[in-house]
């Protein structure tokens, strides 16, 4: 529930309760959000800042780089709008803090933790020119199941191998190396520690047992020293108090508990309800992704880890597309009139058939750890297609992509999916959400707040206030479901029969001519 002045009930009753309630930070690639939520899982008061510039000027392109303290910056500007807006002094009965954020964006800090060069995003498109140093055991396993390329991609996209060869200065001076939610944590309590459910990214990290790994396969990828990473705790667990200097900064009152969550589509996840192993999350956003959730680990793709979920002991299995729903942002600012806008576009999404008259695009404009080489594709153009064409074949690539990734990981994990809960910024547009369900021939269940990530990163904090003490409570408390979208199975037959007998084969049969492109461009330097 959105608090509401005018309700003057539920007003007074909020005065006189004594419920707790949970400050929630949501920091995301375009925006951040703050949300007061109460352990129904109703949202008291939120305020959100949209980023004038998500990233600094590039030094190079395809660089995305922020500045160390942007997002501290926007945690306090946030909490501060939000306290501008709490006229009923709710504020004071806020008993946690807990801070959802987005992955893989570094940072190195020296001896006093004071960053040594701004945040390189996960966005990021650096490489790092070295390779591996495999033993012949090594080479020989990777080889074996044709990974070799996959664990080179992978060392190549690792921001510490980057910076090692790139700024052995600064790595000279480097005591910590961390993700932002680390330098968040520290910012906010003085406590240089962060959640085991937050270390998703390219760090030697054992994912099944939540711990830093020692040796293993895995450091061929990121070699960092252990005493150079930071001590870890378990979701639910008091990472610090929040401190004098952020107080009076941002408002929140000094002393209140910073609660261990983890990433966003971690939280994102459990805030979807997607805690057992029928169900499924679909997050459409600036990353699209599908996640399962389950109490056995195991790899999505080969030697591609298995997430650690919010729930100590579960994993959240996921396949990522990693420019989802920017495609569409790309597609707009491209190729779309000034004043043309998304929803304008979602306004046709029906006028044209499901399977786009013959249009199919692969959404591959990033290629993914599975494929190294894998590059968009655009087939069946012909003179009758108009932009609201590409526009729907975008959004059912997209969805045909994630759809090829359940089938995967439902072979590779034994389960089996019966039903979809999506969230993400995609996800607000109901002809979309009906595409999903269509595509997949699966029932696409949306929550009551289009904030899940939020209430996901607030489960944390009210399981580690001791107000439930399960996580399977604490969903039934928090979460209900507010529409479904059914499929259309005669649609779904005609989008099957594309996908059996057109997108399943596209990327295998396509991959020696990506690798030919691949080759023009290094050639080239395109």
């Amino acid at each position: 529930m959105i608090f509401n002045k005018t309700n003057l009930l539920y007003s007074l009753l909020m005065i006189l309760s004594d419920e707790p309630l949970v400050l929630c930070f949501d920091i995301g690639t375009q925006s951040i959000r703050a949300l007061v939520v109460n352990p129904h899982g109703e949202i008291i008061l939120n305020s959100d800042i949209v980023y004038k510039n998500p990233t600094i000027t590039p030094i190079k392109y395809g660089y995305a780089e922020q500045y160390p303290d942007f997002y501290y910056d926007k945690i306090c500007e946030c909490a501060k709008k939000l306290k501008d807006i709490d006229t009923e002094n709710l504020f004071f009965r806020i008993k946690a803090v807990t801070v959802a954020c987005i992955r893989d964006s570094v940072l190195i800090l020296d001896k006093d933790y004071k960053p040594l060069r701004n945040i390189i995003l996960w966005l990021d498109n650096r490489r790092a020119e070295s390779y591996p140093k495999l033993n012949i055991f090594q080479k020989a396993i990777f080889s074996s199941v044709g990974m070799t390329q996959a664990i080179n991609m992978l060392y190549k996209d690792s921001f510490f191998n980057w910076i090692k060869d790139n700024e052995p200065a600064l790595w000279a001076k480097t005591d910590k190396f961390v993700f932002i939610s680390s330098y968040i944590n520290y910012k906010l309590t003085g406590k240089l520690i962060d959640s085991t459910a937050n270390q998703v990214g390219h760090v030697p990290f054992d994912y099944k047992k939540r711990i830093w790994l020692k040796r293993g396969l895995s450091r061929c990828i990121a070699d960092i020293p252990i005493n150079k990473l930071v001590n870890l705790i378990e979701t639910g667990k008091i990472i610090g108090e929040i401190n004098k200097e952020t107080s009076e900064k941002s408002g929140i009152p000094e002393g209140l508990p910073l609660i261990a969550s983890g990433t966003d589509k971690a939280c994102e996840a459990l805030g979807l309800s997607v805690t057992t192993e029928d169900k499924a999350a679909i997050s459409l956003g600036t990353a699209s992704t599908i996640q399962f959730c389950t109490d056995h680990y195991f790899e999505p793709e080969p030697f591609l880890p298995s997430y650690p979920s919010i729930i100590p002991g579960y994993y959240n299995a996921e396949y990522q597309i990693y420019r989802g729903f920017w495609t569409i942002t790309k597609f707009v600012k491209e190729f779309c009139k000034d004043n043309e806008t998304v929803h304008d576009l979602d306004k046709h999404l029906e006028d044209i058939n499901a399977g786009s008259d013959g249009l199919i695009i692969t959404p591959h404009l990033s290629p993914g750890a599975g494929n190294p080489f894998a590059k968009g594709l655009i087939i069946g153009l012909n003179d009758h297609h108009t932009k609201e064409h590409i526009y729907r074949a975008i959004i059912e690539g997209i969805n045909f992509e994630l759809y090829h990734a359940m089938k995967r990981m439902e072979k590779r994990s034994g389960q089996k999916i019966k039903e979809l809960y999506i969230a993400g910024g995609g996800s607000k547009c109901e002809a979309i959400d009906q595409i999903t369900s269509d595509i997949f021939g699966l029932p696409v269940k949306k929550i009551q707040t289009h904030e899940a990530t939020g209430i996901g990163s607030a489960i944390s904090a009210f399981i580690g206030l001791g107000i439930y003490n399960s996580y399977t409570e604490a969903t039934e408390k928090m979460i209900r479901v507010s529409k479904i979208f059914m499929p259309n199975m005669e649609v779904h037959k005609l989008y099957r029969k594309i996908y059996d007998s057109i997108y399943s084969k596209l990327e295998r049969k396509n991959t020696p001519i990506f690798k030919k492109i691949k080759k023009i461009i290094q050639e080239n330097d395109f």
